[in-house]
Order: structure tokens, then C-alpha cells, then sequence
């Protein structure tokens, strides 16, 4: 049987190379390191994203290098293509880029200028959205959608969070009546919609010096520019200097491109219910049970602020 990371290593002439496994929950990913420089083969999940996806991602990214993002730029292999079949699977290589992670997940941030460095990553997100929207994507181009149904349709992105099986009946109300009220505002809006990353958690936020890296696209896809600054925030909510951190972030954003913020606090609730759906086929994985008591226990305050300030604005009205 033929070793699918050696057959990926020999298709981009890196058949040799010293290699450091890194990770393997969506994808498996090595970090490369060879005279041509360090880089990250990733091995993709078969089944999570189609052909077309994935060579979407990858034409993608290296538009956004092209137009001076700090991204990972793919690397085409031996035979000039961006992505190999490998196996049941496909293969791509990416540039190993530096950096520190922003942070990580329910650990308290450590920097050394924290508004500073929020505002320095609003700007990057608001380069990120200016340069999707300056590209053309080619014929076929297919990503996922975080739109209105890819949130609160029949079929979200990442599963139906109202159907995660330990809900007690008083949360499974109230994340419906969310759904309810925020499929209601979103049917109306004019909110800024496009390319997004999707998922800028801490880990995917890099920091070298005064540089800021974005890495990991592979939930990006066409979305509601709100649910990028949403994700930043949802992790950033038990800081102390949260409203400082918030109110960095979006000035941040704001010296580039503008943004109405009307609707930032329901995309914070809704990014929260996207990890109660995310996290049901997970649960099974170590520490799985604890996560998802944390994200249903974030939601459930979330989309309960949410609705008792939507209702105060809006005189008794659920939506």
C-alpha cells in the first residue's frame, strides 16, 4: 500500500524532506522543512469539502497573496497543478508562514499592546474583505455559504444546533426563537456580504512583530463580513478589557472600510450557535462532552441578551 504522505512529498519534488506532524482533525497536516524552504502539505479530509471546493480555496488564496495579503501561498506541484489526487483524497502544499498565534481558546491573552494589536487586525480584516471583493473568482469558482440559510436554514454549515441531543427543552426554545428573530432580520438586510474567512479564531491569527498573518481557510466562503469581526470577538468575551478590545477591533476595521455594526451583536449570538452544531459529530473526541457544555452554556447567554435587548428596541416584538 503506498504511503500517502510520501507519495504527496515525491509529487512536489519534496520525496525526502524532514517532516513534523501537526495536525488532523479536518485535515492532516505536516509542517515540511526542505532547502526549498518550510511549508505545510496538507492531506484534505475526504468527504468535508468537494474537488471544486478545494481548488477554490487554493485559486483563493493565492489571489489574496497576489494582492499582498498575508496568507499561505500554495505551492504547485511537480506537474504545475495547485492540488494532486492522493488516495481516496487530495494533497496541496502551502507556505509555511511565522508567526505566533494571537492566543489560544479559553486562555487569557497575553500581548504586550492588546488594543493596539486588535486594531492592527481589524485593519487586516478589513484588507482581507477590500482585496475578495477587488478579485474576480474564475469560472466554477465554489465555496461554502455562511448566508442567512448557511446560519439559520434547513441546513446549516455546520449542522442543525437546535437538534444537538443534550439540549433540555428551555434551551432548544430559545435557540429556535433566535433562529426565528434572526432569519427575520436577515431576510431584510443590506448587510455587507462577500468572501470571508469564516473562522479567525486565535489560532489563525498569526503575529510576527508588527505583521499580521492570516492562515487556515478552509471554512472561508461567502458570508456576512459581520461574522469574521463576530468570530474575533466570541473569543475575546472574557477579557476584562473586552469593550476596550471591541472597540479596537472596529476602529480598526473602520480607518479602512466601512461597516454598519447594527447587527454585530446577533452575528456574535449566531457564530456562538454555530459551535453547538459543530461540536455534535465531536463529541465522541476526548474532552468533547466538556466543550459542548461550554458552547451551549456561551450560547444560551448570548442569544438570551440578544433577545431581551431585540425585544427592549423593539417594543415586544421577537424579531
Amino acid at each position: 500500500m503506498t504511503d500517502p504522505l510520501a507519495e504527496a512529498l515525491a509529487l512536489w519534488g519534496l520525496a525526502g524532506a524532514d517532516c513534523t506532524f501537526v495536525a488532523g482533525r479536518e485535515n492532516r497536516v505536516w509542517r515540511v522543512r526542505s532547502a526549498r524552504g518550510d511549508h505545510a502539505l496538507r492531506l484534505r479530509r475526504p468527504g468535508y469539502r468537494d474537488e471544486a471546493e478545494l481548488r477554490s480555496e487554493l485559486d483563493w488564496l493565492a489571489a489574496l497573496d497576489r494582492a499582498g495579503l498575508q496568507v499561505p501561498r500554495p505551492l504547485p506541484s511537480r506537474s504545475g497543478r495547485l492540488m494532486e489526487r492522493v488516495g481516496a483524497g487530495f494533497a496541496d502544499v502551502l507556505g509555511w508562514l511565522p508567526g505566533r498565534p494571537l492566543g489560544q481558546s479559553r486562555v487569557p491573552l497575553v500581548l504586550e499592546d492588546r488594543t493596539g494589536t486588535y486594531r492592527a487586525l481589524g485593519a487586516e480584516i478589513a484588507r482581507l474583505h477590500a482585496a475578495c471583493d477587488a478579485w474576480t473568482p474564475p469560472p466554477g469558482f465554489r465555496r461554502c455559504r455562511w448566508d442567512a440559510e448557511g446560519l439559520v436554514g434547513e441546513a446549516p454549515v455546520w449542522g442543525q444546533f437546535w437538534d444537538n441531543p443534550t439540549l433540555d427543552p428551555a434551551d432548544r426554545t430559545l435557540f429556535l426563537r433566535l433562529r426565528d428573530a434572526a432569519r427575520s432580520r436577515l431576510a431584510g438586510t443590506t448587510a455587507d456580504f462577500g468572501l470571508i474567512h469564516a473562522d479567525l479564531v486565535r489560532e489563525n491569527v498569526l503575529l510576527d512583530g508588527g505583521t499580521i498573518r492570516l492562515i487556515d481557510f478552509d471554512d472561508g466562503g461567502f458570508g456576512y463580513r459581520l461574522f469574521d469581526l463576530a468570530t474575533v470577538l466570541l473569543k475575546s468575551l472574557d477579557e476584562p478589557d473586552h469593550p476596550a478590545l471591541r472597540a479596537a477591533l472596529i476602529a480598526g476595521y473602520h480607518e479602512l472600510r466601512p461597516l454598519d455594526l447594527s447587527l454585530l451583536d446577533l452575528f456574535i449570538a449566531l457564530r456562538a450557535l454555530t459551535y453547538v452544531g459543530w461540536i455534535v459529530p465531536r463529541m465522541a473526541e476526548p474532552g468533547g462532552a466538556a466543550r459542548n457544555a461550554r458552547f451551549v452554556a456561551e450560547a444560551r447567554a448570548l442569544c438570551t441578551g440578544w433577545l431581551q435587548d431585540n425585544t427592549a428596541r423593539t417594543g415586544g416584538g421577537a424579531a
